[in-house]
């Protein structure tokens, strides 16, 4: 990006000189400043800014810096930190076109928004971890979801907590399937306590498929997104993909592996140590869960309990995504908010 410095004010620079450090440095970055910067044609002020100007909008809204487009120029004015600020977020949706990944308003709010929080975008809508069966590129949205790719991609054993609609269990699978098709495992396994039968699947008919499918279904839909349905029964009928319930773990060596515990709020203690010491060699674990939706009639969540246990283990990380991360409809965070407040409420209310 050919940025050029248009003015800034050299009167103010001596005043913020004569002043003390602290208020010289403060000064200095609130200065009003003006830069310009160049871009390549106007095709790409489109693609930048959205049709209509939405997604230069929207900029103006998140940062104060005022926002010009002259054909191919783009005039920025305003305290130099927010104009620093916006040129970051610049390059980074230039990334993104780059990558012929077309910015929407969303896109351009959470990373105008993470940007002036000062946190780190890198690697967020840029990389591609897999692809759809109808060819749409899967990539981390937002900063937390890097954070759990990256985490997936250098550590043995990683648990993602957080509340629905953060994309745990959909990344994991992304990941588990980009490791089984670079031969980096031999087969995936996809786990997650039967919770709602109690775990005593002998008494429903049908075979073990037929008992746990319902309680499983949600492995299965990540799965069907990612691989064409008949290319996903030969690897369930060769054993390269496995789904079952977490009882089916008992007793087992997982080697060779990439296996995911999916729902791990609702396992015991117990049933946590049991699936953790299935790991055997070239095999790696994501674990995955969110500790506010416990359905556990008896004894408390191996989720809750395994950070304590397992703190200062190099090889396990623990990654905790947040509301920001939620990439379901925008509602899905209001609703969690709601419920959020709603319970600080009542745990008030029962503390006096």
């Amino acid at each position: 990006m050919e940025v050029s410095w248009l003015s800034e004010s050299t009167e103010a620079q001596s005043r913020a000189q004569a002043k003390a450090p602290g208020q010289a440095q403060v000064q200095a970055q609130t200065a009003v400043v003006r830069r310009e910067i160049a871009l390549q044609d106007v095709g790409e002020a489109t693609a930048l800014f959205g049709p209509l100007n939405r997604n230069l909008n929207v900029i103006r809204e998140v940062l104060p810096v005022e926002l010009r487009l002259r054909g191919d120029r783009l005039l920025l004015e305003g305290p130099k930190r927010d104009v620093e600020r916006t040129e970051r977020l610049l390059e980074k949706l230039r990334e993104l076109i780059a990558g012929h990944h077309m910015p929407d308003t969303r896109d351009v709010r959470y990373l105008a928004e993470q940007i002036k929080a000062e946190q780190d975008v890198e690697g967020v809508l840029t990389d591609v971890i897999q692809y759809t069966r109808w060819g749409e590129p899967i990539r981390p949205k937002t900063a937390g979801q890097s954070r759990y790719v990256r985490a997936i991609q250098e550590r043995e054993i990683v648990f993602a907590i957080g509340p629905s609609g953060t994309g745990k269990t959909y990344l994991a699978v992304a990941m588990a399937i980009h490791f089984l098709k670079k031969g980096r495992v031999g087969r995936l396994i996809l786990t997650r306590p039967a919770v709602e039968a109690g775990e005593e699947l002998g008494f429903l008919p049908g075979d073990i498929h037929a008992k746990v499918s319902p309680y499983l279904r949600p492995l299965y839909d990540a799965l069907y997104d990612m691989i064409p349905g008949d290319e996903v029964q030969r690897y369930l009928e060769s054993g390269r993909i496995e789904v079952a319930p977490l009882a089916y773990m008992r007793g087992r060596t997982l080697n060779n592996s990439f296996i995911i515990l999916d729902e791990a709020q609702n396992t015991t203690t117990g049933q946590m140590k049991m699936f953790l010491t299935r790991l055997g060699l070239n095999s790696r674990a994501v674990i995955t869960g969110d500790v506010t939706q416990i359905d556990l009639e008896r004894g408390r969540s191996g989720l809750v309990e395994v950070p304590r246990i397992l703190a200062g283990i190099d090889e396990i990380a623990f990654i905790y995504l947040e509301k920001a991360d939620v990439v379901r409809h925008p509602l899905v965070k209001k609703i969690i908010d709601a419920y959020e407040k709603a319970e600080a409420t009542q745990a008030q209310e029962r503390s006096e």
